[in-house]
């Protein structure tokens, strides 16, 4: 029996499919992000394609996936044709789309001023709507060796411990420690608990020659350093 191969031409593919088959011929980079996002969830509804349907959750996004990496799951699920595990891959691949930026050359990163915490840091506080205190590692030459989620809380605050701060550091053989956590209000000026906190862990810190040699404050539209405004 003579054996022969029919290749199916993309027109005579399913519409929700089309994005498969132009990654497959062109590459992803010839993809709109609507593409991507229809790659994810597979198919539509019954009145849109899942292009059509992707561009839609896009628009009420305003087109920006800084702001579709904010969503949740649930709000997703609010879209027709958006399931609990559409919308689970949605997140999940945005989220290894973050974790990709935030882990790039992360051993050859020199911590040298407050803008380049800030360059490395934005990524993890961008797309957040709570609070969350995170502690950055330092080798003796300021190079990064890690960053570790102490904490996460509602939009009011969250609670860094000092003793899960410190046995990090130590696990890890840090020479130095920054701290960071956000501001979801989008107020950068620091209240008076987190200045108190700062101070209780410099001065624990000198004792246990584990030096915080600086602290910032996130929101979307800056930072705010303790050690730039010389308070370190």
């Amino acid at each position: 029996m003579a054996h022969y191969e029919q290749k199916i031409g993309i027109k005579l593919w399913a519409e929700e499919d089309r994005p498969r088959e132009k990654l497959l011929l062109n590459g992803r980079r010839h993809l709109t992000d609507a593409e991507l996002i229809a790659i994810l969830i597979g198919s539509g509804n019954k009145n849109e394609t899942a292009v059509d349907l992707s561009k839609r959750i896009l628009s009420f996004y305003e087109n920006k996936l800084t702001k579709l990496g904010k969503a949740s799951i649930s709000e997703l699920s609010k879209f027709k044709g958006i399931g609990e595990a559409k919308a689970v891959s949605i997140v999940a691949a945005l989220e290894l789309g973050l974790r990709r930026n935030e882990n790039a050359n992360e051993e050859t990163i020199q911590v040298t001023a407050s803008s380049d915490v800030y360059k490395y840091m934005h990524p993890t506080f961008a797309h957040l709507n709570h609070e969350e205190f995170w502690i950055l590692l330092l080798k003796r030459s300021n190079k990064i060796l890690s960053k570790h989620l102490i904490s996460k809380g509602g939009q009011a605050g969250t609670v860094a411990d000092p003793k899960i701060i410190f046995k990090i550091a130590l696990e890890n053989n840090a020479a130095n420690i920054i701290l960071a956590h956000n501001h979801p209000s989008g107020n950068l000026r620091p209240s008076e608990s987190d200045n108190k906190l700062t101070r209780n862990l410099a001065a624990s810190g000198t004792m246990l020659n584990l030096y915080v040699v600086d602290h910032l404050i996130f929101t979307d539209s800056g930072y705010y350093s303790y050690k730039d405004e010389g308070l370190l």
